[in-house]
């Protein structure tokens, strides 16, 4: 018959040619879907895109790969996975945080779409039509058409959670202030995210005192700018973010920070308040890691002033 494959699958087609013809698949599927809901989204990053998009990928290689390659589907698709994420880190689309924390994520719906794929080649058989797999290539696109415009009527606002650290510290509230308004340099204890690539602070410069002064914010992969909304020393400052340059992080925006201060006869406790606004979902996912991000930051810049004062404690 003319729509069937010119060969036997079952005689001398070798298993790394079908791996190969997964991996591409894959990666061309992942990377252009990805780009596509970016266009028509823009920061938005939800269920479509980590759970639907994988899925249908997932499904619609292990369909098409032919019979007796099922164990290289799952492989297959998890080296194109992984091509992907480097794609989106060497293109600076994506951070290695981002993309170290999205692959469990998306490799779960992956992994039940290649699942599903296998189940539905054996029930629906026989698969070896080229008609019904060009059908098969088909259906995914349609289907993540339709889940995409159903995701745009319906994606929630950015999500905003606060998130706040709280010191003690041996000084006065003076000496406090003194050194959070301005930091020449940072040098704190690194917690496991900066390690995985969480951008690390190195020193904020405050030009001007009082209420409308700037102060940047610069990391070793960009910088924060902020303007002063509330300066009431040696107390209280607030400060509201005004524009966030950083690679790879176009669904997160830092709303604010504050710093309040209270002396007592020991010292000075100092709480730290971070507000950010989240365009990612599913939140039950997203929220703790982002949680965790911004607390490691806040530790970061405690553990360096905790070395400016020795017998400060975390509270």
């Amino acid at each position: 018959m003319p729509d069937q494959y010119p060969f036997d699958l079952q005689k001398g087609f070798p298993a790394w040619l079908g791996a190969i013809v997964g991996v591409f698949a894959g990666t061309v599927y992942g990377l252009a879907g990805f780009f596509l809901l970016r266009l028509s989204m823009g920061p938005r990053m939800g269920q479509v895109i980590f759970i639907m998009l994988p899925l249908l990928v997932g499904a619609t290689i292990a369909m098409v790969t032919p019979r007796g390659f099922s164990s290289v589907a799952l492989l297959s698709v998890t080296i194109s996975l992984m091509i992907c994420l480097a794609s989106l880190i060497a293109m600076k689309a994506e951070g290695i945080l981002c993309a170290v924390l999205a692959f469990p994520l998306i490799f779960v719906p992956l992994a039940v779409g290649v699942a599903i794929g296998t189940l539905l080649r054996k029930m629906i058989r026989p698969f070896e039509s080229v008609k019904t797999n060009c059908l098969i290539l088909l259906i995914a696109p349609v289907l993540l058409f339709g889940g995409h415009r159903l995701e745009v009527k319906t994606f929630p606002q950015a999500r905003t959670q606060s998130v706040t650290t709280t010191m003690h510290l041996a000084a006065t509230p003076e000496e406090v202030w003194a050194n959070i308004q301005s930091l020449d340099k940072l040098a704190g204890r690194k917690p496991l995210l900066m390690h995985l690539g969480l951008p690390i602070p190195q020193k904020c410069v405050l030009q001007g005192t009082s209420v409308g002064s700037k102060r940047i914010c610069y990391f070793d992969q960009g910088s924060i700018e902020e303007s002063v909304l509330e300066w009431n020393p040696p107390q209280r400052m607030r400060l509201a973010i005004d524009r966030t340059n950083m690679p790879g992080r176009h669904w997160l925006e830092f709303d604010g920070a504050e710093y309040d201060l209270k002396g007592d006869a020991t010292g000075t406790t100092l709480s730290r308040v971070t507000t950010i606004r989240s365009n990612l979902q599913p939140a039950w996912y997203w929220a703790r890691f982002e949680s965790w991000g911004v607390q490691s930051e806040h530790e970061y810049l405690f553990s360096d002033l905790a070395s400016r004062f020795p017998g400060s404690q975390p509270r």
